[in-house]
């Protein structure tokens, strides 16, 4: 299961001063504490400062990551520019997050993804349409997977974001992206699926409980990367129960693993 860490999000209070400030220290200890958290990919988005800061911003965020963690980075934002900057400083071939079906953005960030190895996150979401339905979402997943496989992006370096919506204000957006993602790991083989999972529970109470929940959901449908907070322990043990109640953990190897860092508690 692939984590992408979220907490470097300038979004988060304390983020985005720590970027303005250039307050290495404590950019560098959310890193750390999110490699030792057990993540893949660290986040990076600078996309709440004024546009002519953000390339700056992101830049910055990539040295100051690299100078204490050797993960790849994922780079968030839908400002082409900032991803190609950033992308040129990264020692590794970092995640790109997000592309989408509107045609300013898709045409602007895929001349990047087709000139390197780079995976992407593509969203289920074209111009003036949101992907309420399951049916809607696969609609749009066929057209991101044949556009991106027509320029040469293959299969294995795709990361499907069905979207799933606040349940707060529609009630069933859960339960169409689980479909969602059923089906899109069905259909088109190689292809990945990930989730921002706070989106399902903003505006409601017990945000943890809800997030963990859609999480176990989620991974006995197929999702294979997940977009959250690694330092949340009992994410992380749901993560990991679930994961081996799906079958997905041979032997229970990564599990007992888990156990002995003391990852489960």
């Amino acid at each position: 299961m692939l984590i992408i860490a979220e907490r470097i999000n300038a979004s988060r209070r304390g983020i985005r001063p720590a970027i303005e400030n250039r307050d290495t220290g404590l950019i560098q200890e959310e890193v750390r504490r999110q490699a030792a958290a057990g993540a893949a990919y660290i986040d990076l988005n600078a996309g709440t400062l004024p546009a002519d800061q953000e390339i700056g911003g992101l830049c910055w965020l990539v040295e100051t990551s690299q100078a204490v963690c050797d993960l790849p980075l994922c780079l968030d934002s839908p400002n082409p520019d900032a991803l190609a900057a950033a992308a040129a400083l990264c020692l590794r071939p970092p995640l790109i997050n997000s592309i989408t079906l509107e045609p300013q953005r898709f045409d602007g960030i895929l001349p990047l993804l087709a000139e390197s190895a780079m995976p992407v996150i593509a969203l289920c979401q074209d111009e003036g349409r949101m992907a309420v339905t399951t049916k809607d979402k696969i609609e749009l997943a066929e057209r991101l997977v044949a556009q991106l496989g027509a320029a040469g992006i293959g299969s294995e370096r795709i990361y499907i974001d069905p979207l799933a919506y606040p349940l707060a204000t529609d009630s069933a957006s859960a339960v169409a992206a689980l479909d969602a993602i059923s089906d899109i790991m069905v259909r088109f083989a190689g292809v990945h699926t990930v989730c921002g999972l706070t989106n399902v529970s903003y505006g409601l109470p017990a945000r943890r409980l809800v997030n963990r929940t859609f999480l176990v959901a989620a991974i006995c449908r197929g999702l294979d990367a997940v977009i959250c907070d690694p330092t949340d322990g009992e994410l992380i043990q749901a993560l990991h129960a679930a994961r081996l109640v799906a079958g997905r953990d041979a032997f229970c190897m990564d599990f007992i693993q888990a156990f002995k860092e003391g990852r489960l508690g």
